[in-house]
């Protein structure tokens, strides 16, 4: 694939829950109009800046498999393995309940349905569909895609159209002083979740065509896009939304639709959010089992993921992923299992990226692509990486226990697998 395909997968795999969430938990603790755009602005410097670390990284070692094998290789088989742990029982797993419970939140209001039950319901029809027919999940998955970021589009334009009436813009001065604040470092890891899947053409370098040049436009070029379509999104919620109404609320974009277009209007704005949500939900959903299937391949205690259907497809791991991201549902709120997920997501790609040092000490980076600005733009990263990690511990430590406490799960696992291993 070229360039533009690649950059259609960072878009498609980019734009997703957090961008109709995420806001309405920043404002407890976070009200300027200029922090919350700096937030949104910041997220995707950051992962500009990733993008740009991964993109040397990935056009070095030029093959597919994103942080799985780029820390196999810069760092050591430990490491590379708990990334695979991480995708395998946080990093879709995750996403997928956080998606499914926004669900529920917007198709709750229009059905009046249990919101729990609607999150499990579309887990359960979504992981059957991608059980039996891969061409039917195909083709909609491909239209999906297209349709979130029209979606955007369209309520960017209205919002921008219709005039401004009781909002929570708040342009005053002090941002200055909410900036420096740990809330302002804990409201920056909803912004880093929504951004999540920037490095997503990282995971297929093998199926791109001159990958040392389409590479870093993939990643740039998707990554530059959804960040403007964010930051413009953020505004027109906060333009159309009183800080009452937006200030905690989940489903930001009920409010937004509400104040728009009362409520049978909103009904439609609704159900077309819960479209885009299940398309984000059923991209996770065909993804995570086939990067589990990978690791069942190089690691005998998950070998029985590698069981397959007689169409192929990976039904083990495409219902163990279904039974985490179940449990998540069920024994988690939507911002805790969002904060020791992002914990988990952030360490790892901090991890990655430092990975640049060791590969500019390597002969074989000279000729791959370079990111510019070295070493600031790692060092930058990996600063910002630590500020965030670092709050959240002090503020958040529970969420950040249950991170730590995954990532220690996974490495008895690595040393109970290698003893499999042996004993074999």
């Amino acid at each position: 694939m070229g360039w533009k395909v690649a950059a259609a997968l960072v878009v498609a795999n980019m734009i997703g829950t957090g961008v109709f969430t995420s806001l309405g938990f920043q404002l407890q603790d976070v009200t300027n109009t200029w922090s919350i755009l700096f937030l949104w602005t910041l997220g995707g410097v950051m992962a500009i800046i990733g993008a740009f670390c991964y993109a040397e990284i990935g056009s070095a070692i030029n093959k597919s498999g994103g942080e799985y094998i780029f820390l196999s290789k810069l760092f050591n088989p430990l490491l590379g393995y708990l990334s695979g742990w991480i995708s395998l029982t946080v990093g879709f797993a995750a996403p997928v309940a956080l998606a499914a419970m926004a669900l529920g939140a917007y198709l709750g209001n229009v059905l009046q349905v249990n919101n729990t039950l609607l999150a499990i319901s579309v887990i359960v029809l979504l992981s059957v569909i991608h059980s039996f027919s891969l061409n039917v999940s195909s083709k909609f998955q491909s239209y999906a895609s297209w349709f979130k970021v029209l979606l955007i589009l369209i309520l960017i334009l209205i919002g921008f159209y219709y005039p401004q009436g009781d909002s929570a813009l708040n342009f005053s001065d002090s941002w200055t002083i909410e900036i420096v604040t740990p809330s302002f470092a804990i409201a920056f890891v909803y912004v880093t979740y929504s951004y999540t899947g920037w490095n997503a053409a990282a995971y297929i370098i093998e199926e791109i065509d001159k990958p040392r040049k389409n590479l870093p436009r993939a990643l740039l070029r998707g990554t530059l896009l959804v960040t403007l379509l964010y930051v413009f999104m953020q505004f027109v919620f906060l333009k159309h939304g009183t800080l009452p109404d937006l200030k905690g609320q989940l489903d930001i974009g009920h409010v937004y639709a509400i104040n728009l277009f009362g409520n049978q209007g909103s009904k439609t704005i609704n159900i077309l959010i819960s479209f885009f949500l299940i398309s984000s939900i059923s991209a996770m959903i065909w993804v995570g089992p086939r990067v589990s299937m990978a690791m069942s391949k190089d690691y005998k205690l998950w070998r029985f993921l590698k069981r397959e259907n007689k169409n192929k497809l990976p039904v083990a791991a495409v219902w163990l992923q279904a039974l985490l991201s179940i449990t998540y549902v069920i024994t988690g709120t939507f911002e805790s299992v969002l904060l020791y997920c992002g914990f988990i997501l952030q360490l790892s790609a901090a991890l990655t990226v430092s990975g640049v040092f060791i590969l500019r000490k390597k002969e074989h980076a000279s000729t791959g692509f370079k990111a510019p600005f070295y070493p600031l733009f790692p060092v930058a990263f990996i600063i910002f990486s630590l500020w965030i990690l670092g709050y959240l511990i002090i503020d958040k430590p529970m969420e950040s226990m249950v991170g730590l406490l995954i990532l220690a799960i996974g490495v008895i696992t690595y040393f109970l697998n290698k003893k499999i291993g042996s004993s074999a």
